[in-house]
């Protein structure tokens, strides 16, 4: 991909020619405002999120092409776990002048695609260090949005895949890094071991499970949250909103990948869907008929919204969290 520059009205303009052109009723690229149809029913999904070079993304180990995949998945993960799905993306990058915006939209314009999710506008700035921040819009074909509020007790908690992969490949990257540091080899392939490859690609390019989301919606689920910032955290951020308690009968580890326990608990970025439902056999019988993966079911909800235990010791604490300094009186 060639490296769009020339000013920011000529990088904006190679952006809209690697993007989607707008249907005949709608406003996108090249306003002040973008101008587009509502859902049909329901209401409005709004989601926002940042991905930040060397926060949320090392560039020593994956390419900008990455970074915009995952700028669009994490927000489409978010409208996934309302029951949702995506319609229009605003996307917003700071960076340094000599960043590839090119390669950039790359990532963003595949994972639009595979989203059916379109750009409609944005901005470009100048900044010290990369910053992708993007807004979607959504919808809820089902009439209602599915919060974190509402498991009950008795309710199964289920997740729509195994945890993990993120985290072991970001391991793998890192001990192929570390190798190619030591020895002087440029490749890094010897480094990673046989069977990583499904969990650096999990790493690069997450997948926001908006099937899965809709199924679960469909299918009666009272609750949901994606599993970004670990599952043991997740779990907690559920079970608080809810005012339940959780009993886990276990860790749902990736079965195509070498993965911990440690790294399914507490790695996070998996974006796989947790969710709580009354009927069980209701969620296996629909996501068979729609061919998705079987969810696995890891516990119940419980009566004691202060209980958070897994195999009957309590669960461990950790995950993802930002750090913020109180404000100095």
């Amino acid at each position: 991909m060639d490296h769009i520059g020339g000013g920011e009205w000529a990088a904006i303009e190679r952006i809209r020619a690697l993007l989607p052109s707008p249907p005949a009723n709608e406003i996108w690229i090249g306003d002040d405002a973008a101008a587009v149809a509502p859902p049909p029913a329901g209401p409005l999904l709004l989601a926002a999120d940042l991905v930040v070079e060397g926060v949320h993304v090392d560039l020593a180990l994956v390419g900008l092409d990455d970074l915009g995949w995952k700028a669009i998945s994490v927000n489409v993960s978010d409208m996934a776990a309302m029951g949702g799905r995506p319609l229009h993306a605003l996307v917003c990058v700071a960076g340094p002048p000599e960043t590839d915006l090119g390669l950039l939209y790359t990532g963003i314009a595949a994972a639009c695609q595979e989203y059916r999710c379109a750009v409609v506008g944005g901005d470009l700035s100048n900044a010290e260090r990369l910053t992708v921040a993007v807004a979607v819009t959504g919808e809820c074909p089902g009439g209602r949005p599915v919060l974190r509020s509402g498991a009950r007790p008795g309710d199964y908690l289920v997740v729509t895949g195994g945890l993990g992969r993120s985290a072991a490949g970001l391991a793998a990257l890192l001990h192929a890094a570390t190798a190619d540091g030591a020895d002087g080899a440029t490749g890094g392939a010897a480094a990673v071991a046989a069977g990583a490859e499904a969990n650096i690609d999990a790493h690069r390019r997450p997948r926001a499970r908006v099937s899965e989301g809709m199924v679960a919606a469909a299918t009666g689920a009272t609750a949901m949250i994606d599993v970004s910032d670990g599952m043991a955290m997740d779990v907690r951020h559920l079970a608080e909103a809810s005012g339940v308690g959780v009993d886990l009968s276990t860790v749902p580890l990736d079965p195509f990948g070498s993965v911990t326990e440690e790294q399914a608990l507490f790695g996070g970025e998996d974006y796989e869907l947790l969710f709580a439902t009354p009927d069980v056999d209701a969620v296996l019988d629909a996501f068979a008929t729609e061919g998705l993966r079987a969810p696995i079911v890891i516990g119940r909800c419980t009566a004691d919204p202060a209980q958070r235990r897994l195999r009957g010791g309590p669960l461990p604490e950790g995950g993802w969290e930002h750090r913020w300094a109180p404000a100095p009186r």
